[in-house]
């Protein structure tokens, strides 16, 4: 095994050369899109190659407002083995006549979109434009958080999976579960089925409750892996002895084929080759879900960056490390769901909530940015009169009925503190607030053929990620 991650490494390198002198004719920016359950990856991405092929709506864009992107058009990606993201039909979705949300993300998928740049500066007067990649890499969610395992042993991981069920809604089912069960016992394998189902259920009964901790990812989507003995496993308290062909061995056997097999490649073929990040996350659902999700949240990023490379991707540093991640933007969707008046309070939440992810990736010299966005606005700003008071709403047709409704989702504090103390000391809910939430439809709109979707600084995002590129 060793051999082979030498040998594996030495030809990574060798192919990340490369494709860094390749990239100097043809510069390529390969943006890896990431979020939770529900922070709206499709959604973000089809809004924004959309938004890069018609530009009128990107004046935050500075390539963009000087007419320095003279064109923009989708070509055939690099990954051959790589289903292609499906733009086409995604936008179709969330533009036709009865606009509805795109199909959530399920497995990886990529789009290559190209962008004719004419050069500015010194360089630009003499060269004429040139040809910049912009590969896109999506993928679940829920895939994201199985990172954080790869430097967890079993035992590690169990307890602290023990330990928050104990505390988390519906935990309690799979902790009884266990007490019926001797983790030294000889392995059988209908018991071992049992409890994979039992947690299982337990991991989906969650995430509708709003967390997003919820590993190993595979068991919410698992594939063409379901039930096979990589995913037919489950969290145990260790025995004082461990016998072979125990449960227990069993059970920590295949959580390390788990990330030998499902987690290690699929970060190595895909993470260590991203240089620009975006990590979408719903702050609002959390928030609405309560203080204890808000934590979930604050320490599922803190996990999940630390499985990131972030750094400096210098020449050099490319050609005898490989890539790393050199900037990251972290955004908090849906801020449609809000006035703007409190876009800046969201964006303050989100900063503290991601505090000890930003600080990571900071230290290790990557640019970081948090944001508030909506990728495509399904709402309108209105005003309206309750008891006396004036409230800043917004307006939009539901999603389950399509009437339009009006919501007030209520006052985000100003001290990002008060959201975040409750949630960091295990608070059950929220003391001086009741933040609403409401599921809106797409709005039917009207593009005209130089505008993209409308949206909430989906163009400041762009000019984080990929400006300098450009």
């Amino acid at each position: 095994m060793i051999l082979y991650d030498i040998v594996d490494g030495i030809g990574r390198t060798v192919e990340g050369a490369a494709q860094t002198v390749s990239g100097v004719f043809e510069p390529t920016i390969r943006l890896g899109v990431t979020g939770l359950s529900r922070a709206g990856k499709t959604v973000f991405i089809t809004s924004l190659v959309a938004n890069l092929m018609d530009r009128g709506r990107m004046p935050q864009l500075q390539a963009a407002a000087t007419g320095a992107i003279q064109s923009a058009y989708l070509l055939p990606q690099p990954d051959d083995t790589i289903p292609r993201f499906e733009f086409e039909t995604h936008l179709a979705a969330m533009t036709g006549k009865e606009p509805v949300w795109p199909d959530s993300t399920r497995t990886i998928s990529e789009l290559r979109l190209s962008m004719r740049v004419q050069p500015t500066g010194l360089m630009g007067a003499v060269s004429g434009p040139r040809t910049v990649h912009l590969d896109i890499v999506d993928y679940p969610g829920e895939w994201l958080l199985d990172l954080s395992l790869l430097d967890k042993s079993f035992a590690e991981w169990s307890e602290e999976a023990l330990e928050k069920a104990n505390r988390r809604p519906d935990g309690a089912t799979y902790c009884a579960s266990l007490v019926k069960v001797a983790a030294d016992q000889k392995l059988d394998e209908p018991v071992a089925q049992d409890l994979a189902a039992t947690y299982t259920r337990y991991l989906h009964d969650l995430k509708a409750a709003g967390f997003s901790d919820c590993t190993p990812g595979r068991f919410l989507l698992p594939g063409e892996l379901e039930g096979s003995p990589v995913l037919t496993f489950a969290p145990l308290r260790k025995p004082e002895t461990v016998p072979r062909k125990s449960l227990y061995r069993e059970f920590e056997r295949r959580f390390e084929a788990y990330k030998a097999k499902v987690v290690k490649p699929f970060f190595r073929d895909h993470f260590s080759r991203i240089d620009r990040q975006v990590v979408l996350v719903d702050a609002l659902g959390a928030i609405h879900s309560g203080p204890q999700a808000v934590d979930d949240l604050r320490q599922a990023m803190a996990d999940i960056l630390g499985a990131f490379r972030p750094g400096s991707n210098a020449f050099l540093n490319q050609i005898f490390f490989g890539k790393r991640v050199e900037k990251i933007l972290f955004a908090a969707t849906k801020a449609d769901h809000l006035h703007h008046s409190q876009h800046g309070r969201l964006t303050a939440i989100m900063e503290a909530i991601l505090r000890d992810a930003r600080d990571r990736a900071d230290f290790a010299g990557a640019k970081t940015q948090a944001m508030s966005i909506a990728a495509l606005r399904a709402t309108v700003e209105d005003v309206r009169e309750y008891e006396g008071e004036t409230l800043d709403v917004v307006r939009g047709r539901l999603l389950e009925t399509g009437k339009q409704a009006a919501l007030y989702p209520g006052e985000l504090p100003s001290d990002p503190t008060a959201l975040v103390g409750p949630a960091r000391k295990g608070a059950d809910r929220w003391l001086d607030g009741d933040y609403g939430i409401m599921a809106f439809a797409p709005a039917e709109i009207m593009l005209n053929p130089s505008e993209g979707p409308p949206h909430i600084r989906l163009d400041k995002a762009a000019e984080f990620l990929i400006g300098d590129r450009l």
